[in-house]
């Protein structure tokens, strides 16, 4: 359980001392270190990733902003420990990973040091939002099992992360593969290239599902798959699906798509107990593509979170106004109760709800107000 998803989402609420801003399904709103240490209690995750005081968004951090991230991540792991720790003995317990900022060791030693002093015995884990960092991690801490939020685009970089010592991982392109209509196809240790192969060619990470040659093909996603998806279709009707805007489509594809990621991190266990990992991670980058295909296709509908907030502010207003202005260059335009009107018989053509509008009127000063070019007609039945 963390407070933000990852990739986040750049809000436009500042975080505060006590609060961190974030987006909901209420809009922005602020959550305080309090309310969140209340909601990890009620829910009981089996990990919760500390509040971490990290400006997504930003270019450039000064460093006075800094300081304030390190001091502010530093008494919220506080007050989540002090949470935990009033919790009684015969109710479940949750463990606590503490993050450790996308910033230089010597920028955040404050919170390091009292991290180390004392915290790390309440903490069951860390969270890195950097994982080129790693090194600059205190030997105390290299005991503890690491969370990576540094996002992968692909396979290879989860390889790259684990030879740098990461244990745990958020894979958010698992989910854009299936988005993309995308079946992930790769398996670690690779596998041998056929002998008609040459040497230099790669294969794909992925199987384009857009393209019209599988609208035939009755074979599954991937030969030798164990998975529903694979087990139960063929990747004709995935396609067709797909085709005809089914959401059955990419929630089969979702689930091959973890059916490959959950088999390639057994291989990359499987190959760590046996010491080949860096051997078969060459024979893996020698033979697969660096990235997964591109998106051909039309993917499911875009949920609100992936539209940045940006993008809100340019977007064409979904209902035309319904008022003119009041007035414009001393002119009448419209008064309350009378809607614009295209013809050009029934402009100046007001109904009794708006004579509401005309009381008073009569004493105003010439000029302030034109109205004797307007007509009064009663409602008719």
């Amino acid at each position: 359980m963390g407070a933000r998803r990852q990739p986040p989402i750049t809000s436009p609420v500042a975080n505060t001392n006590s609060k961190i801003g974030l987006s909901t399904s209420y809009g922005y709103r602020q959550l305080s270190s309090e309310h969140y240490a209340a909601a990890v209690r009620k829910l009981r995750p089996d990990i919760v990733v500390g509040l971490a005081d990290i400006p997504f968004g930003q270019e450039t951090i000064s460093i006075k902003r800094k300081d304030k991230m390190s001091d502010r991540t530093e008494v919220w792991t506080r007050d989540l420990i002090a949470k935990r720790n009033g919790i009684n003995e015969d109710e479940p317990q949750f463990s606590i990973f503490a993050p450790i900022l996308p910033i230089s060791q010597d920028l955040q030693s404050w919170y390091l040091e009292h991290l180390l002093d004392d915290m790390v015995n309440d903490i069951s884990g860390v969270a890195i939002y950097d994982a080129y960092l790693l090194d600059d991690l205190p030997e105390a801490l290299h005991k503890l099992p690491r969370l990576s939020f540094h996002v992968p685009a692909g396979p290879h970089e989860l390889l790259r992360q684990t030879s740098l010592g990461m244990d745990l991982f958020i894979i958010p392109f698992i989910a854009d593969a299936t988005d993309a209509g995308i079946a992930l196809d790769f398996t670690f240790p690779a596998p041998q290239k056929p002998d008609s192969a040459t040497s230099s060619a790669r294969y794909s990470l992925g199987i384009d599902m857009w393209l019209a040659s599988h609208a035939e093909d009755a074979t599954p996603l991937t030969k030798g798959c164990t998975c529903y998806a694979c087990t139960k279709h063929h990747t004709a009707y995935v396609q067709h699906l797909l085709m005809a805007k089914e959401m059955l489509g990419w929630v089969l594809v979702q689930l091959h798509n973890h059916a490959i990621l959950e088999s390639f991190f057994t291989g990359v266990r499987t190959s760590l107990e046996n010491g080949t990992f860096d051997q078969d991670v060459a024979a893996f980058e020698a033979y697969y593509e660096p990235s997964l295909p591109e998106k051909s296709g039309q993917g499911p509908r875009v949920r609100g979170y992936q539209h940045s907030g940006s993008e809100h502010k340019h977007m064409a207003k979904k209902n035309p106004k319904a008022f003119r202005n009041f007035e414009k260059d001393g002119v009448l335009q419209a008064i309350h109760g009378q809607q614009p009107n295209a013809k050009p018989e029934m402009r100046d053509v007001i109904d009794d709800e708006a004579l509401v509008g005309l009381v008073g009127l009569e004493n105003m000063a010439p000029g302030d107000l034109e109205v004797e070019n307007l007509k009064l007609e009663d409602d008719k039945s």
